[in-house]
């Protein structure tokens, strides 16, 4: 069957139009096509996979609770020997022997060094020698005295050789005297020979070894430190001394911790509290005393101290690390029942490095957020590491 055509143009009917434009000096061509749109099912539209769940973030977990806080100050300190004793010989010779070895504790009165002390004993004979020596020539004179007394009564001497032997006698009670005190001297020196401990306490490095010659006051021998009970020494802001001095009627409980340290804090009392500001620093100087008697605190340590002025009871505390800073004040994370968290602002009394004070905003038994706070943000599911508290976080 022949198909139908334009009979202006001899076209067939179902073929595509063309449109022929004429335009001065140029000829456009405009086709017409039909377009095919291929459409296909939109990904996520009805019919898709849902995304997954995000995972709950790893945190470390506290409690909040309610107890007794102490109103404290703290303050960074140096241990001083409540006593330091620098032996030295009074008298010089030979160091005959040591009786300790270095380090190891004495007593007060133990003997600790011996000099040699036979020069000293032989002055010490000799002066007891002139003493009986002086003492029998002051008996003759006096037996002189009383017979020329009688002489001169009856005109056998004359009364200038009377007058000279009252003065013999005389001299010689003198004499006499003076020897004793040379004989108390040379016991004094043969005593100087064997050197003592004046305290109790622990000797230092020996700077001198037996068989040495040594002078009588020239070098130290050893130095003793009395550490058992042992002192505390630190500076505070002038700003405490009238909470201190209030406090003064009661002892000041005061801890000393070790840097670095996985012991306890030594507890001692404040002794002192110095008579004056420091005008440089606007700080008063303060001394603790500690019994020491584990010998935990050492000479020249450096610790750092808490004074306790007293008690406050039914305080809410927080552990201090779950306590962040932000533009409107201060925060935390408060895990909820569903294992997720609560951005709460809150207002803090006081803080250290353990514990916060809340005045507002907490509850005790609540879980709070320490340590991971950085990934969280309101409504966030949370996991507790190992370690947090136990029976919270746990999805």
């Amino acid at each position: 069957m022949k198909e139908p055509t334009d009979a202006r143009r001899n076209v067939p009917m179902n073929t595509v139009p063309v449109f022929r434009v004429t335009f001065p000096h140029l000829a456009i061509v405009v086709v017409l096509g039909a377009i095919t749109v291929a459409t296909a099912p939109l990904s996520g539209c009805g019919g898709g996979k849902p995304q997954a769940r995000a995972l709950p973030i790893p945190v470390t977990l506290g409690k909040v609770e309610q107890r007794t806080m102490p109103v404290s100050f703290h303050a960074i300190g140096h241990i001083d020997p409540i006593s330091t004793v620098a032996v030295k010989a009074r008298i010089g010779g030979e160091l005959q022997k040591v009786w300790f070895v270095e380090g190891q504790v004495v007593s007060a009165g133990a003997t600790v060094f011996t000099i040699d002390p036979r020069q000293y004993q032989a002055a010490l004979r000799q002066a007891e020698a002139q003493l009986v020596k002086d003492q029998a020539l002051l008996q003759k004179a006096e037996s002189d005295v009383q017979r020329y007394s009688q002489l001169v009564k009856q005109d056998f001497v004359t009364k200038q050789d009377y007058d000279q032997t009252v003065a013999n006698a005389a001299a010689l009670r003198a004499t006499v005297v003076y020897d004793q005190a040379t004989i108390d001297d040379a016991k004094l020196q043969v005593a100087y020979c064997t050197i003592t401990s004046p305290i109790e306490g622990r000797t230092g490095n020996l700077n001198v070894k037996a068989g040495n010659l040594i002078k009588a006051d020239d070098l130290t021998l050893v130095t003793i430190n009395q550490i058992r009970p042992i002192f505390a020494s630190f500076s505070v802001p002038a700003q405490y001394l009238p909470a201190v001095l209030k406090k003064t009627a009661d002892p000041i409980k005061v801890l000393a911790t070790i840097p670095n340290s996985s012991a306890p804090p030594s507890a001692g009392t404040l002794s002192f509290v110095d008579n004056a500001v420091d005008t440089a620093t606007s700080t008063v100087l303060l001394k603790a005393t500690f019994v020491n008697q584990d010998e935990s605190l050492w000479p020249g340590q450096f610790v750092d101290l808490s004074v306790i002025l007293g008690e406050e009871p039914s305080r809410i505390v927080a552990p201090a690390p779950a306590v962040q800073t932000g533009q409107q004040g201060q925060y935390v994370f408060v895990v909820k029942s569903d294992n997720t968290v609560e951005l709460r602002p809150v207002k803090v009394d006081r803080m250290d490095e353990t514990d916060a004070v809340i005045a507002q905003g907490l509850s005790a038994g609540e879980t709070v957020v320490t340590d991971g706070q950085l990934r969280l943000v309101p409504g966030a599911s949370i996991v507790a590491k190992e370690g947090g508290a136990p029976g919270a976080g746990k999805p």
